[in-house]
């Protein structure tokens, strides 16, 4: 029964043991659930998530009944998080009573949030934070699964909301009853007025949010306007909706592994997360097919296995399919980059950098020692560590590999494009300058593509030009004790005319 308002309300009202002949229909039916879905097997932990409302108290008492039968170890876990003051406490003392009563032990968690901008909902920050709490909880005490009361009803809501936002396979795959080999939901075949049947009959109360009512939510609406308009024109419309999402499921799964398969060859993976991957690859796939390349590739660095939304996947494979190298994208977690054959994600953990914008679409990346960064013009891949001198033999060094004295130039090194004026002493010149310009000209580097060039520079002035010299004031003499390693993974950017 829903409780009134006063200290009445925190005082629940729980389910005898009663024998397993004489459990209710709707507990025969979640085991039915748990088995043909294999949720969990006897003698499991299943660490139980309870907000006090109708379905987690339903999802709690059910197990409880279960547990002497399956040998099952109960524990539960409730997140506070304040967002509704005394609400939210009386919440708190209504579940802590509740598993009291059960002899049940419980964790709490009080929950504090740090919403990062306007793209991030508060209820989409809750529900991660409770995943990685509860996930924490598990680890910790060694719970095999993570139980949580999500019913049919909240599965076609899920699915609803997803078509309107225009949402592919994967979003109409909706919530599936078993997740990342810990999360299970054993109410995913029950109606939600199948549960409030349960809690009436079995004279078990619960807790009602209030934000529940509130219409500007658009889950809200869906569940109290949507729901039941569609529910009357098709009695069976909530079925229909859960059966999409399990045929949707399976062919998103079977796509998947089509993919996975055809790009395995073509992917590399690096430090951090980080990832390339060939771009002639990517061009002969169909549309379908790179655009679920790319999303699988970005699920991979997620701990959520989410990737980016179709607008930005199609931006990453409308750079990769233009002509030519130098575009980027900062996404969340790191940036794309497209090279002359490849297109590659650099995690921000991965590269220890920060871009600083310059006027007329030049930018400047600052490189700590040791560490490594893509440079957003050709995708090459720029690595400096420092080494003793004497460690260091003199071959495998040349346009792509170049040693400097370390004690001879300062920090911090900058990465950044040439700029009008720039002068260098281009090594095997006897020491004199030469303008950059020039320097371009002489090896007919078209305009267009001099700007997409790195260049490596201390505040004493021009280390390299990568790919092609390196400034020769700086080289290893018998003298020197440090070097400064620099090495790029790819070839310098082709000149082009085009």
């Amino acid at each position: 029964m829903k409780q009134s308002e006063g200290d009445e309300s925190l005082r629940p009202t729980v389910n005898r043991p009663i024998d397993k002949m004489a459990w209710p229909p709707l507990v025969h039916r979640v085991v039915r659930t748990v088995r043909c879905r294999s949720l969990f097997q006897r003698g499991q932990h299943i660490l139980v998530a309870i907000s006090g409302g109708p379905d987690s108290v339903a999802l709690l008492s059910i197990l409880h009944l279960l547990r002497s039968s399956w040998k099952l170890t109960l524990s539960a876990v409730h997140c506070n998080y304040g967002l509704r003051g005394a609400e939210s406490e009386d919440d708190q003392k209504f579940v802590e009573a509740f598993c009291q009563v059960l002899g049940m032990p419980l964790h709490v968690r009080r929950v504090e949030f740090h919403t990062g901008g306007p793209k991030i909902s508060l209820q989409a920050e809750a529900r991660d934070l409770r995943y990685r709490v509860m996930q924490e909880i598990a680890e910790k005490y060694g719970a095999d699964r993570i139980a949580v009361g999500h019913t049919a009803d909240d599965q076609a809501e899920t699915i609803l909301l997803w078509m309107l936002r225009g949402a592919g396979l994967t979003g109409l795959s909706g919530m599936p009853a078993f997740r990342d080999n810990k999360v299970i939901r054993p109410l995913y075949d029950i109606k939600r007025q199948e549960v409030l049947a349960y809690l009436r009959t079995a004279g078990l109360s619960f807790r009602e949010d209030s934000s529940n009512f509130k219409m500007h939510y658009l889950r809200n609406r869906v569940r109290r306007e949507v729901i039941p308009i569609l529910s009357r024109l098709v009695p069976s419309s909530v079925d229909a909706l859960c059966k999409l999402a399990d045929i949707c499921r399976e062919d998103d799964r079977c796509l998947d592994d089509q993919v996975k398969a055809l790009s395995a060859s073509a992917v590399k993976r690096g430090a951090a997360g980080g990832w390339a991957i060939e771009r002639s690859f990517l061009w002969e796939l169909p549309l379908a097919f790179q655009r679920r390349c790319i999303r699988n590739l970005f699920r991979k660095n997620d701990d959520q296995f989410r990737s980016p939304g179709i607008r930005t996947v199609d931006r990453i494979i409308h750079m990769a399919s233009k002509r030519g190298a130098g575009s980027s994208l900062d996404v969340k977690g790191g940036r794309v980059v497209v090279s002359d054959r490849r297109l590659r994600f650099v995690p921000l953990q991965g590269a220890e950098t920060f871009r600083v914008e310059q006027p007329h679409g030049r930018c400047q990346e600052f490189l700590s020692v040791p560490g490594e960064l893509i440079w957003s013009g050709t995708g090459q891949r720029l690595q400096v560590q420092q080494q003793a001198g004497i460690q260091i033999g003199a071959a495998s060094f040349g346009k792509h590999r170049i040693l400097v004295d370390a004690d001879r130039v300062s920090q911090p090194l900058m990465v950044r494009n040439w700029l009008p004026g720039d002068r260098f002493h281009p090594s095997g010149m006897g020491g004199h300058s030469k303008k950059l310009q020039d320097f371009f000209t002489d090896l007919k580097i078209p305009i267009a593509v001099r700007s997409l060039i790195p260049l490596v520079v201390a505040p004493e002035g021009i280390l390299w030009v990568v790919g092609y010299r390196q400034d020769g004031r700086w080289t290893r003499t018998a003298e020197t004790k440090r070097c400064l390693v620099f090495t790029s993974d790819d070839l310098p950017l082709r000149e082009r005319t085009e």
